[in-house]
């Protein structure tokens, strides 16, 4: 019986071991000026991305991470994690008028007249761009998806679906809640 037992427990044991790469380290709180830092690593040696503006409350953060749509409006989220996204800070511009710079591990609720709008990132002199539609009372999600590595590496858009987008925006930090219907 005892064999059966140990047995029994290591296959448990190894069919969970994929779950732990689900598994995200918490978020940390905004700092005392209201930005928030992205750190890779342990510390003494980690390195941080901030953000340049700080971040909404926590509250408007739940509230985003309703994913509600707006009867009056298109919502878009910019979600932004991936495996092998860096460190590096792009800079996310909405119909070529407002400007929001991104971090690892991070998401933007933007919420937009409805019809076509285009989001396009900027990066080390580089650019994409990423044509959105949807009508008043729709949620879309667009991927900001980087890979990058010691050679080099680029930014790219993917169209993005709830059933995947969410979870990813569930376990990143809201960093900007825009209204543009105006």
């Amino acid at each position: 019986m005892t064999n059966r037992r140990a047995m029994t427990l290591g296959l448990l044991g190894v069919a969970l071991i994929p779950l732990t790469g689900c598994m995200s380290k918490p978020l940390q709180p905004a700092n005392a000026d209201g930005t928030y830092c992205y750190s890779i690593g342990r510390r003494p040696r980690n390195k941080l991305t901030c953000t340049h503006e700080p971040v909404p409350q926590l509250a408007v953060e739940a509230d985003a991470k309703r994913f509600e749509a707006s009867a009056d409006a298109l919502t878009l989220y910019v979600v932004r994690k991936r495996w092998a996204d860096a460190s590096k800070r792009a800079v996310v511009t909405l119909d070529g008028r407002t400007r929001v710079t991104t971090i690892p591990e991070s998401i933007m609720r933007i919420r937009l007249k409805p019809g076509e709008h285009r989001v396009a990132v900027e990066w080390d002199g580089r650019s994409a761009e990423q044509v959105v539609s949807g009508a008043a009372g729709e949620v879309r999600f667009v991927e900001l998806v980087g890979r990058f590595w010691s050679w080099g590496g680029e930014f790219h858009w993917e169209e993005g679906s709830p059933q995947a987008s969410r979870p990813r925006a569930m376990s990143s930090k809201l960093i900007a809640d825009l209204d543009m219907r105006i």
